[in-house]
């Protein structure tokens, strides 16, 4: 309930909200597939409040994460640093306390900052998101929970299950409550206790990674799918619910028009077994029309839908087939809200601004990937992976390519599903992209 300071603040908000710095919102899913949104082509789902943060700025059609899997990928969106150089190559490492967070960034300029949702970075006193620049966090450190009971399940043996539900560093129990209408609901008491001075929220929502869970009202939307595709069109169906409340408060308030919000998927869409149903490799989530899943460097395990809106400066309707990258999110906030990027490190995003404001052309030459022994290139319409594999839930998925398809070169202009290896058309590009990669993969050394 509104308190009378809540109700004096509501009245005076959109005098401050015009006045004042931006507010960030970033939005991530986790294991979300390419295709699965309506304005990314979907027509069994229905996400109509994220089609219209799509129509309200622009909806990049060639957004990646730094990496096919959860936490390497945050590494770098938090840092604006490849996940190599931020120190989460892969799933499992805390990020180190020597990183500077884009939250630490703007909470030393005066920012309300918070985290809803998964942080997957780091659990210790010196790891946790209150450790890590987020004045407020309500969510789980862990890499998934269930929806219900919020409780990880998926150490065994090595470790048993815990209880990972957090609001700062104090452990709750909300045992019954839907976590992604948890999380909108902590996110809407954010922005409203915050309206009358600029804020950061990072909305991490754990859906649609598995546990594939949604409350019966959302499931019932779609009776005419397939049970796995039905459930997660229900998951994400809850987020984007989530979206068109927060908006509307952001609205309500009158601070929409000064609001930066950006929404992506951590990687692309799954096929492991305990996604799916019957012990099978999941079905629920698609990557058309790209090739590979989460876990895999051909773009169906790194290519993800990407929007970004801020009425007051990017032109609505946009559709920006430029080359982003997650990492690019941190050196574009800085900009946005006027603050240096550290210059006591390497920081390997830019600033993706001018390509939503001026029409610029992306600010890489080429974006590079490491995941174990994958290694991948992409140069403008070229694209090389070596050692790649797809990921796809078939026996052998997860291994590598092997003879002349160990180094796969797309084009992918004309083949966005990476289904013909050019090596053999053009095995000088090929090298080149090779040895590019591999001083890439040197370079990652330096701090």
């Amino acid at each position: 309930m509104l308190t009378r300071r809540d109700l004096l603040a509501t009245a005076a908000a959109p005098l401050v909200g015009r006045a004042r710095q931006p507010n960030f919102i970033v939005m991530l899913t986790d294991d979300h597939g390419y295709h699965d949104l309506g304005c990314q082509g979907a027509t069994d789902l229905k996400t109509p409040y994220l089609d219209a943060l799509a129509a309200s700025g622009a909806r990049f059609t060639d957004w990646y994460s730094n990496a096919p899997m959860c936490a390497p990928s945050r590494a770098s969106l938090m840092t604006g640093r490849y996940p190599q150089r931020a120190g989460v190559p892969t799933n499992g490492p805390a990020l180190p306390t020597t990183e500077r967070t884009l939250a630490a960034l703007l909470k030393d300029r005066g920012y309300a900052t918070a985290l809803m949702g998964k942080w997957h970075l780091g659990s210790t006193p010196d790891t946790a998101p209150n450790a890590r620049g987020f004045d407020y966090f309500y969510g789980f450190h862990s890499g998934c929970v269930d929806y219900y009971s919020h409780r990880y399940y998926w150490g065994e043996p090595r470790q048993v299950n815990y209880h990972d539900l957090y609001r700062n560093r104090t452990e709750i129990f909300e045992d019954g409550q839907y976590l992604t209408e948890a999380l909108a609901r902590e996110a809407a008491q954010f922005i409203t206790q915050n309206r009358a001075r600029p804020f950061f929220l990072y909305l991490a929502f754990n859906a649609p990674h598995y546990p594939m869970h949604a409350p019966r009202r959302y499931v019932e939307r779609f009776p005419n799918l397939d049970p796995e595709r039905r459930v997660y069109a229900a998951m994400l169906a809850a987020v984007d619910d989530a979206v068109g409340q927060l908006v509307g408060l952001l609205r309500k308030f009158g601070l929409l028009d000064n609001t930066w919000m950006f929404f992506g998927g951590d990687n692309g869409a799954t096929r492991e077994p305990r996604a799916g149903l019957n012990q099978q490799p999941a079905r629920g989530g698609s990557n058309s029309p790209l090739r590979g899943f989460k876990f895999s460097l051909f773009d169906g395990g790194i290519r993800v839908p990407a929007l970004l809106s801020w009425p007051a400066r990017i032109p609505p309707k946009q559709v920006i087939r430029e080359v982003g990258a997650h990492m690019d999110i941190l050196p574009s906030v800085c900009e946005a809200a006027g603050i240096a990027v550290p210059s006591d490190r390497a920081i390997d995003g830019r600033s993706v601004l001018p390509m939503t404001t001026q029409g610029a052309r992306s600010p890489h030459e080429a974006l590079f990937w490491a995941s174990g022994n994958q290694l991948a290139v992409r140069r403008g319409r070229w694209k090389l992976v070596q050692n790649g594999f797809d990921a796809d839930g078939a026996p052998g998925g997860r291994k590598k390519l092997e003879g002349p398809d160990a180094l796969f070169l797309s084009d992918l202009g004309e083949d966005p599903a990476e289904s013909r290896n050019r090596r053999v058309d053009h095995p000088q590009l090929a090298d080149e992209l090779a040895a590019l990669a591999a001083r890439w993969l040197e370079d990652q050394k330096r701090m």
